[in-house]
């Protein structure tokens, strides 16, 4: 069973930084990839992992960057949020939680590093990358951590 998922920027970076295998930032864009999480995304989303990819200081490929990229599009949902008026402590984080928010109906999560910066009632729809997902949201596959 697949799972809508909400891919925070610096969950990909991270993803894109490891040298390993079996990171929990990996295994979320690997499952993503493979169909098993379809990402959603907005096009403030999309313009962000672009800036953010892009910067000198990871080295990314610009050819890494656009499959990256020509992978989520091809794959994932794009939605178009409604303001929510709600103020977080982060508020970089709104375009993604207002994605969030757009898809509950559909069991949407958002999957970020920074779960400081979310709102304190929102826990049943934030994850963090090492998270063990519920198996009827995301199935285990041979390589992911038991």
């Amino acid at each position: 069973m697949t799972c809508y998922a909400v891919i925070d920027t610096n969950v990909l970076v991270s993803a894109m930084l490891s040298s390993r295998d079996d990171a929990a930032t990996v295994q979320v864009v690997s499952r993503m990839l493979h169909g098993e999480i379809i990402p959603i995304y907005s096009n403030v989303i999309a313009k962000e992992y672009r800036e953010v990819l892009s910067r000198r200081k990871f080295g990314f490929t610009g050819r890494l960057i656009d499959y990256l990229l020509a992978s989520l599009e091809k794959y994932g949902l794009l939605v178009e949020p409604s303001p929510s008026g709600i103020t977080l402590p982060d508020m970089k984080g709104l375009p993604f939680y207002e994605v969030v928010l757009k898809k509950r109906t559909d069991g949407a999560y958002l999957v970020t590093g920074n779960s400081f910066s979310l709102p304190s009632t929102s826990s049943n729809t934030f994850y963090t990358p090492d998270h063990r997902y519920p198996q009827s949201h995301l199935p285990k596959t041979d390589t992911a951590a038991s």
